[in-house]
């Protein structure tokens, strides 16, 4: 149809101007009137559906599309004309001047919009769609994408029958890497998500969350991936807005909030009731008193509803927390985020505190707080993004002006210097992201006590970077004494118990204590599939870990049984595309390979690399690591000479994306020196493994146990270019170092 560019020999099809899960959005004239119209055109169903269904398809979209056409409100996108072109269905409707909602926001850097601005749009849609409820009509996809506001002032809403529509051709069948194809996960009501049928009360809910984003400048949970929203969205009530923005009105707070209730008895009855209450609370005059007053506790949602057996009523808020390998999954960021404008009171039994809040006068202006939650915000993203080095700057930033305006120990300055440790051990800089991680700790001691979760989250995540410096012994001492205190406050089935347990049972692989390892990431698998449900994340992660245990006892078929079966329930539950799917993939070619399979496992990771390199781009670290798998299988079918020019060039891009001393680098470093040294280079390959050696000894110490294997090495290298007693003198250092670290674990 678009080779043809002229439509039913009346609309010419001009340029692109939007794109989405069902289809594309073109600026067109139509050539009968000489006006300007827009044709969303739909993609085509191809050969994946049978006849019938596409004559069910059809008449479906000519219904939904004469209803919305019958739609006449000035809030409403007009629909002029509907039809089929080769094959591909299109609706013809009115061309927009303005910006929808997102648009806006992105405009203004996301810093929420007006607050004048804010109610202006609340009373325009909801006339809307008490309209369009009126009709018996539901959205079903209400989104900032889908309101627009017109240079004149004018929102409209975009799209109505087109989510039903979506549902029938079966866009809303999964979660994909990237969300949800039709009912974007951030604004789709606890109901849509159940399954269950839903009415005009749906709409509302998302309504509510629209006015939540442009109210603080992000949707009411912010997470990190589809199935995390979803819960949220299922069972955790969200934090009330004046906590991001203290300026708004308490009656728009009460208001989103209303439009957030879990149950859909627990909101406003219809939109009608709706503009009723927008109405009468701007005619109302803003009560200001004369004199100071108490602050009015934040009115809390109601309780949600009950939840499965399989997730039990505390598990609210919970998050996925660290993978012991493989990329780390941050911590939930609308966690972070909910504490860093409340008011702060210290525990009574505190001790001294470095910086108490200011008080008075002197409270910093509520629009400066909520300017640095947005900055904080925005190098949570840019982690999210992993562009760690400027997320480290941004929190560093932000910290030192929380700093000045709330004092040292505030617990939003400790938020901003968590993120800083998290952003060093992101970067390599595991005793830097040690020290800060260890103030933090000490501080959110004295002021919330030795057992408070975030106390506890930060000492957890000590235990993870003692780990990265290749002090195992002394994670484990930390990672114990935290689980001990998780189950004394939360019990042995909490999520964070479970979470503590999983990077316990990882560390003490790290100890060589592997049976133990094993048994633990087995108890922890088995606690999370009861707690959470078998294919839930949490529950993926730690049977990844349970595979990577069984790998280290030698046990590579079960291993690579157990992730396969990973790999297969994360491309289901999250999408054959999302990080966690390929990362198990990666780890089915190691375990393939470990069992002498090398054809299977090549083919795998050519495979691989070709999605990595789409998804990710050619550069991205995890194609890399796909890149480097291919290497070592290409040695391993002698095929040495194509291994060597992949790993050296897979070694210059990591040094110039991720540095010289990066640990991945020196990984492709020593790949480098292996494949010189099969193909008799030793010389060459002497040089190479130094370099390795002695970046590792530099960035992680001379007894690093990965400093030490760079050593092994190097003693094997002098060896093969007989070097005999150069080689005996370094393995008698290795072998030193290595006793004196096996009779301090005893």
């Amino acid at each position: 149809m678009a080779d043809t560019r002229l439509i039913q020999g009346r609309y010419r099809l001009l340029d692109v101007i939007g794109r989405g899960g069902m289809g594309e959005v073109w600026r067109a004239r139509d050539e009968s009137l000489g006006r300007q119209v827009a044709v969303k055109c739909l993609k085509p169903m191809g050969p994946l559906h049978d006849q019938a269904f596409t004559r069910v398809l059809r008449e479906r979209f000519r219904r939904e599309a004469r209803v919305a056409a019958a739609l006449q409100h000035r809030g409403i996108t007009v629909v002029h004309d509907f039809g089929e072109a080769d094959g591909v269905l299109f609706l013809v409707m009115e061309l927009l001047d303005g910006r929808n909602l997102g648009q806006l926001l992105d405009d203004n850097a996301q810093r929420p919009l007006p607050v004048d601005d804010i109610v202006e749009i609340a009373d325009q849609v909801t006339s809307a769609l008490a309209y369009t409820h009126q009709q018996g009509i539901v959205h079903r996809d209400l989104k900032p994408a889908n309101i627009v506001r017109l240079t004149d002032g004018t929102v409209k809403i975009c799209d109505f029958g087109i989510a039903r529509l979506g549902h029938d051709i079966g866009y809303t069948s999964k979660l994909t890497g990237t969300g949800v194809a039709m009912g974007t996960p951030h604004y789709m009501s606890p109901e849509q998500i159940g399954g269950s049928e839903v009415d005009q009360r749906s709409d509302l809910y998302s309504l509510g969350c629209v006015l939540y984003e442009i109210a603080t400048g992000a949707p009411p949970f912010n997470l990190d991936d589809a199935w995390s929203i979803l819960v949220g969205h299922r069972d955790t009530p969200p934090t009330p807005p004046r906590r991001h923005r203290a300026e708004l009105p308490a009656y728009l707070e009460q208001i989103i909030l209303d439009l957030l209730a879990k149950l859909p008895d627990q909101r406003p009855d219809d939109a009608h009731e709706l503009a009723r209450r927008i109405s009468a609370a701007r005619a109302t005059p803003t009560y200001a008193p004369t004199v100071p007053t108490t602050r009015p506790a934040h009115r809390t949602t109601a309780e949600p509803p009950a939840r499965a057996a399989r997730m039990p009523s505390w598990t609210q808020g919970m998050t996925t927390g660290h993978k012991a390998t493989g990329a780390v999954a941050r911590a939930n960021p609308a966690d972070v985020w909910a504490g860093l404008t409340n008011e702060w009171i210290a525990r009574p039994d505190a001790g001294p505190l470095a910086g108490p809040a200011p008080a008075g006068p002197r409270a910093p202006a509520p629009e400066v707080l909520a300017e640095l939650t947005v900055r904080h915000n925005a190098g949570l993203s840019l982690g999210r993004a992993g562009r760690w080095s400027e997320a480290g700057e941004v929190h560093r930033s932000v910290a030192a002006e929380r700093e000045t305006a709330l004092g040292a120990d505030h617990p939003d300055t400790l938020a901003s210097r968590y993120e800083i440790a998290f952003t060093l051990s992101r970067t390599g800089r595991a005793a830097d992201a040690l020290a800060e991680y260890t103030q933090v700790a000490d501080a959110r001691q004295r002021a919330l006590g030795a057992d408070h979760p975030d106390t506890l989250a930060a000492r957890q995540e000590m235990a993870y970077v003692l780990g990265q410096l290749g002090r195992p012994l002394d994670a484990h001492e930390v990672y114990t004494a935290v689980l001990a205190a998780r189950e004394r406050a939360m019990g042995p089935d909490h999520p964070d118990t479970l979470r503590c347990r999983h990077n316990l049972a990882f560390n003490l692989s790290r100890l060589g204590r592997l049976d133990e390892s094993y048994r633990m990431a087995y108890e922890v698998a088995e606690g999370r599939a009861r707690v959470l449900g078998p294919h839930h994340p949490d529950t993926l992660v730690t049977r990844y870990e349970v595979g990577y245990a069984q790998g280290q006892l030698g046990h590579w078929t079960e291993a690579l049984e157990t992730y396969r079966e990973v790999a297969q329930a994360r491309a289901h539950a999250l999408g054959p595309d999302h990080p966690d799917t390929l990362a198990a993939r990666y780890e089915i070619g190691i375990s393939l390979g470990r069992l002498g399979r090398i054809g299977e496992a090549l083919a795998l990771y050519r495979d691989l690399v070709a999605d990595r390199t789409r998804v990710d781009g050619p550069d991205h670290p995890e194609t890399l690591r796909a890149r480097h798998g291919l290497g070592v299988n290409l040695g391993r079918m002698n095929r040495w000479e194509v291994a060597l020019a992949e790993s050296l060039e897979v070694c210059a891009i990591r040094e110039r994306v991720l540095g010289a001393d990066h640990p991945d680098t020196l990984v492709s470093r020593r790949e480098v020196a292996v494949g010189l040294g099969w193909l008799g280079r030793w010389s060459d390959a002497l040089t190479e493994y130094r370099r390795v050696a002695e970046a590792r000894e530099r960035v992680l110490g001379a007894d690093h146990p990965d400093t030490l294997a760079g050593r092994s090495d190097e003693a094997h290298c002098l060896e093969q270019l007989g070097r005999g007693t150069e080689a005996a003198d370094l393995y008698r250092r290795v072998a030193a170092v290595r006793g004196r670290q096996t009779s301090g674990g005893r």
